[in-house]
């Protein structure tokens, strides 16, 4: 069926780098969405209201809420199509993130709501009416959830969708709670003891859960999330496949939604070589990552390689780094000798949650240097990491 719906709806579907084919995948899944829990919604609300179960009301009201959120979803991607303009240079995929943050409040509002429901219906229980056609409702909505979890998180990984995956996550919880409900009425029939109240208020707290849940990851982006590390390795190794490379740090990634990614890092080259054939290089590294959606900025630092002293220091210091932490990295290291001492000047990038104080690290580190080389004085600037490149493959050997 998924396939099917690919091939009728989404024009050149395996050309998913494309902003309008992978809009077209994100409307699709907005609009199974929209008709598949409108009919859910339709038909649980009027078995709810037949059998007089809150439970089962709750879910068609949870349907209604999915189907909102559909619509949301919807407009967001046709909102990202928009092409960048003098008032957002950057683009507008970011509707994407912002529609799927929208969604998660409007389930955690449900959520309540249903909460608030469930506890009246426990203080105030009321008789439910059992039906096999009720149940039958229930059951075929579970398989149809079901698909629909399969159907989004295909569609969410092909397209690399975060916003469809939060929707395959959320079919999911949707198969779960149904499940709930109909174990609920079972019970209640078979055995005369009235869990409806109750299962409703586990309905509502689990939809609860799941709408924070989906708060967290829809803001993340929004509040600028550090790129994963399969993004940083794949960039790190990119870089340093290059002839000339001899190292690369201070990456930053900036997200401005699926497809929208701009980063800026620092490559280091020989000092010794021909700066015409270096900024070359670099151009062609720029262009390469373009080419692959990925616009990229790189500033050239010069590294002295002629010097023994100087790469017999920075070999020196980074394994007094990392004897401190061993996450620590140096960079941008230089020596200028004078008539009575010489002055190491270097970088030093300390991790988040780093549990010294700049100051503490600096004196650590110039300790060290001073019981070596008594004549040398550490210039030291720490910088914070914004998107850490593994310290093994930092610099060519």
């Amino acid at each position: 069926m998924t396939g099917i719906l690919i091939k009728l709806f989404v024009k050149d579907s395996k050309n998913i780098r494309s902003v309008a084919v992978r809009s077209a995948y994100g409307k699709l899944s907005g609009w199974v969405g929209i008709v598949c829990n409108i009919l859910l919604c339709a038909a649980k609300f009027v078995v709810g209201l037949i059998s007089g179960s809150v439970s089962i009301t709750a879910d068609a009201a949870n349907n209604l809420s999915d189907a909102s959120s559909s619509i949301i979803s919807l407009l967001g991607f046709k909102l990202s199509e928009k092409s960048a303009d003098e008032e957002h240079p950057y683009g507008h995929a970011r509707y994407e993130y912002l529609s799927g943050f929208i969604i998660a409040v409007l389930v955690l509002v449900i959520g309540f709501e249903l909460l608030k429901g469930s506890i009246e219906k426990v203080l105030f229980p009321t008789a439910v009416e059992f039906s096999w056609v009720s149940a039958g409702v229930l059951a075929g909505s579970i398989f149809v959830k079901l698909w629909m979890m399969l159907f989004n998180r295909k569609i969410g990984r092909l397209i690399d969708s975060q916003a469809l995956e939060a929707t395959a996550a959320d079919s999911r919880n949707d198969c779960i709670s149904t499940l709930a409900v109909l174990a609920a009425a079972l019970i209640s029939h078979f055995t005369s003891v009235e869990l409806d109240g109750w299962m409703g208020i586990l309905v509502a707290a689990f939809i609860l859960y799941s709408g924070i849940g989906l708060v967290r990851e829809a803001m993340s982006p929004l509040l600028g999330k550090a790129p994963d590390p399969e993004t940083v390795d794949s960039i790190r190794d990119k870089i340093m496949s290059y002839d000339g490379v001899l190292g690369t740090h201070d990456l930053m990634v900036h997200d401005y939604g699926p497809g929208r990614m701009f980063a800026s890092v620092h490559v280091e080259m020989a000092a010794e070589g021909d700066v015409l054939e270096s900024h070359d290089i670099i151009d062609n590294i720029e262009r390469d990552f373009l080419e692959s959606g990925l616009n990229m900025v790189i500033h050239f630092d010069p590294i002295v390689t002629s010097d023994s002293a100087v790469g017999a220091m920075r070999r020196e210091i980074a394994e007094i780094a990392a004897g401190i932490d061993e996450r620590l990295s140096i960079h941008d290291l230089r020596m200028v000798p004078g008539p009575s001492h010489t002055n190491v000047i270097f970088d030093c990038v300390i991790p988040h949650g780093f549990n010294m104080s700049d100051e503490e690290l600096k004196e650590e580190i110039s300790r060290f240097v001073r019981v070596a080389h008594p004549d040398h004085y550490c210039v030291i600037t720490v910088e914070n990491s914004f998107a850490p490149i593994p310290k093994k493959a930092e610099t060519k050997e």
